[in-house]
């Protein structure tokens, strides 16, 4: 967590200069297909057109602390939130869990046989493991957690390529480059090139939980109206078909 505190304050480059949309959003990539269909819904309910951002949940958390001029935030982890909490980056009384998440190992192709994640080093046979950024993004925290519960850790870390958010690692699998990945299990859903050969116990990691918050820049009423349908029985189906588990 220090670590995280440290990366965070101590980036310097300044966001690039761009007109403001209606609605910014910034969201961890694993969100994206369940989210670009919200956005969509909105849009077609209230005409009012929401401009989501995604990225390493790091790299969105750190552009706003910098500056970047966010309506809202949706984050892959606590962590992440809770430093932009501290430093009154966001609106600390809409902070909220919105989705949950599991994490799963993805090898490359179509219908792959179940493996057992014990049998991983073993099974990478001189190939790559694909993970998010180890130090910093949540999908790969998480992945190193729930490797090193397993007691497998140590015998692929050489083998670990790591990529600037999950979605890369995902891309990694599915063009053939890396044999094997950690991913969620709703990144798996999003491509038929992967197969998830094993998911990760739930008590190998952390919880994977994605809270949303509106950040303390300008108000803006579109934001808040769209940050309210985030949590509605309407958009809630949308997320479902992804394979997130809403929070009550």
């Amino acid at each position: 967590m220090a670590a995280i505190c440290a990366a965070a304050i101590c980036a310097t480059a300044a966001p690039s200069a761009r007109a403001a949309p209606e609605i910014l959003v910034f969201a961890a990539a694993s969100l994206k297909t369940a989210l670009d269909d919200v956005a969509r819904q909105w849009h077609a309910r209230t005409g009012a057109r929401p401009t989501v951002s995604y990225a390493a949940t790091s790299t969105l958390a750190r552009q706003i602390l910098r500056g970047a001029p966010a309506d809202i935030f949706v984050s892959a982890n606590r962590d992440w939130m809770d430093v932009l909490e501290r430093e009154g980056s966001i609106r600390r009384e809409t902070r909220r869990d919105l989705l949950g998440n599991r994490l799963v190992l993805i090898g490359h192709g179509q219908n792959l046989p179940p493996m057992k994640i014990g049998d991983l080093p073993d099974r990478l046979d001189g190939g790559r493991l694909a993970m998010a950024l180890v130090d910093a993004v949540p999908a790969g925290m998480y992945g190193r957690q729930a490797l090193k519960a397993l007691g497998a850790w140590d015998r692929v870390a050489r083998r670990v390529v790591q990529a600037d958010n999950v979605r890369a690692a995902l891309a990694y699998v599915a063009r053939g480059e890396a044999p094997f990945g950690i991913v969620y299990a709703t990144d798996a859903a999003a491509s038929d090139k992967v197969s998830v050969v094993a998911p990760f116990p739930a008590s190998s990691h952390g919880p994977i939980a994605y809270p949303a918050a509106l950040t303390t820049g300008p108000a803006n009423g579109k934001a808040e109206a769209f940050y309210a349908h985030l949590f509605s029985a309407a958009a809630r189906p949308l997320f479902e078909r992804q394979g997130f588990t809403v929070v009550e």
